[in-house]
């Protein structure tokens, strides 16, 4: 696009290296005004040096919002109604963030009469993809500049050169030119990816790890907690009533000091490469095991299952971007339809990393019966007899399949 045809642009702004350079080289390259929002969502550092920084650097318009609540309740909560998990192990951590980022920027750029919005994405990674679906579905005129994929700053040491250059304060800066892992965290995980995760037969060193403990050095006694869901989502602990954030928050202290919640996956991104990343995602390893058993006591067979068969792709979607896209908001209508039913308790055992489900309960929406499922005499309530010919029913098939074959 033309640098001339931008005069304002909004910023995703963390303050950190990365972005420090980009507010610099907006304001150089395009002679741009820049507006910065940098959002609270749990990322377990302090925002408000964030402030400072741009105020420093001759920013005006500064956004900076705890979007913690809006968060967990809008984004997390509804995907985990779904168990979505992409690729068999990832929880989608980053993936659920930027749908919420994008619909803030966008919003930005519409109260101060922005021309363009801003990312700091990679023209490798995935957050670009999910950061430009987003905006372009909620402001299809929307300008988007991805300084990634039009600088030549394209190395960790070039980026520094240009902060010292530039008077930028580099932070975390380890010996030599070496940097820290290219980190993302809030209230639902933390990432870790680059430098010696590049090969995937590199065990990550212990020292990498910053939310959970090591399941040996965990403690040697269990944890039991009790969690109540209320139409598929957790509204207490321990009979505490909490906010969703406050929940996830909570679910995410327990578990790290139980060792529960790391993996170490290889992950397909949706530009074609894979890539190998680290994560830490305690609370939501604790609330997709406590929400499948309290869906396995609540929900009719053919409903859970048909979920089960939608969720693979509703996960896709999050991963690829699509939070946006009718189909996602399809399914999301199915999936809540589903979850009025949801409730009750759920109680945990939590140890040396492993997530356990030792009860669960449902005083208004259980379908389990006791007086049908028992091995004792059931007093009727079930004719044995009856199985003889739904066996038989549901095996013609194969019988006839079979004499064919035979022929």
């Amino acid at each position: 696009m033309a640098q001339g045809d931008i005069k304002k642009v909004v910023l995703a702004y963390s303050g950190g290296l990365d972005t420090s350079i980009i507010l610099r080289w907006l304001q150089e390259e395009y002679g741009c005004e820049v507006v910065t929002f940098t959002a609270d969502i749990g990322q377990g550092e302090e925002v408000d040096p964030a402030r400072a920084k741009a105020e420093a650097a001759g920013v005006k318009e500064i956004y900076i919002e705890d979007l913690r609540e809006a968060f967990v309740r809008d984004f997390v909560f509804p995907m985990f109604r779904a168990n979505a998990i992409y690729e068999g192990e990832y929880l989608l951590g980053t993936s659920i963030a930027r749908p919420l980022i994008a619909k803030r920027l966008v919003e930005i750029a519409r109260e101060t009469g922005a021309d363009a919005i801003a990312h700091g994405a990679t023209g490798k990674g995935n957050d670009q993809v999910r950061f430009e679906l987003g905006a372009y579905a909620l402001m299809p005129e929307v300008k988007i500049i991805a300084p990634w994929r039009e600088w030549d700053l394209l190395s960790r040491e070039k980026l520094m050169a240009y902060a010292e250059a530039h008077g930028i304060p580099v932070e975390m800066k380890r010996e030599g030119k070496k940097s820290p892992y290219s980190m993302d965290a809030n209230l639902l995980h933390i990432s870790y990816e680059g430098y010696d995760l590049e090969d995937p037969w590199t065990e990550p060193g212990e020292d990498m790890w910053r939310w959970t403990v090591a399941p040996e050095r965990a403690p040697d006694a269990p944890t039991y907690i009790e969690l109540t869901f209320e139409k598929g989502d957790i509204t207490a602990i321990d009979g505490e009533a909490m906010s969703p954030a406050t929940v996830l928050a909570t679910l995410n202290r327990i578990g790290g000091e139980n060792g529960i919640g790391r993996d170490d996956i290889v992950e397909n991104r949706y530009v074609g490469m894979k890539s190998r990343g680290c994560y830490e995602t305690p609370g939501g390893t604790i609330m997709l095991k406590a929400h499948r058993a309290m869906e396995s006591l609540t929900l009719d067979r053919e409903a859970a299952h048909l979920k089960d068969a939608l969720m693979p792709r509703y996960a896709e979607l999050i991963y690829n971007g699509y939070w946006w896209s009718p189909e996602r908001e399809m399914m999301q209508a199915a999936i809540d339809q589903t979850q009025a039913v949801v409730n009750g308790v759920v109680r945990l055992k939590l140890y040396k990393g492993n997530v356990m489900v030792v009860g669960r309960k449902s005083e208004t929406d259980s379908l389990f019966d006791e007086s049908i499922a028992t091995f004792e005499d059931d007093a009727g309530a079930y004719d044995q007899k009856d199985a003889g010919g739904f066996i038989k029913l549901n095996a013609l098939r194969l019988r006839v399949a079979a004499k064919r074959r035979r022929k």
